[in-house]
């Protein structure tokens, strides 16, 4: 299993907007996350900083493709059209990233 943290700003303005979004999220979008083998992803918000979490269970050879196949999926570019209207991209962050991966430092179970 392979942990992901990554954050995120988000618009003051948007703070609404963007939780009831999230309260119920598009049926597609929901299906295409656990197709990749995404399971136990939680957003939390503080002060206009997002922090993501997920674990992705499937084999590590495939989670690159399997996040590309997920990035392009149809209904997730329209998903990420109206987010990213909200969002604001924090510096440093990788060429290509719009989360910014974080470093895992401590996990204990």
């Amino acid at each position: 299993m392979k942990r992901v943290g990554a954050i995120l700003g988000l618009r003051p303005e948007a703070y609404e907007e963007y939780t009831r979004y999230h309260q119920k999220i598009w049926p597609e979008i929901e299906q295409a996350i656990r197709e990749a083998g995404i399971t136990n992803y939680s957003i939390y918000h503080f002060r206009g900083t997002m922090f993501a979490y997920y674990e992705y269970i499937g084999p590590e050879e495939e989670y690159e493709e399997r996040m590309r196949r997920l990035d392009a999926a149809p209904r997730m570019q329209e998903w990420y059209a109206i987010m990213q209207q909200m969002q604001v991209p924090v510096e440093g962050r990788r060429p290509g990233e719009w989360w910014a991966s974080m470093e895992e430092v401590f996990h204990q179970d």
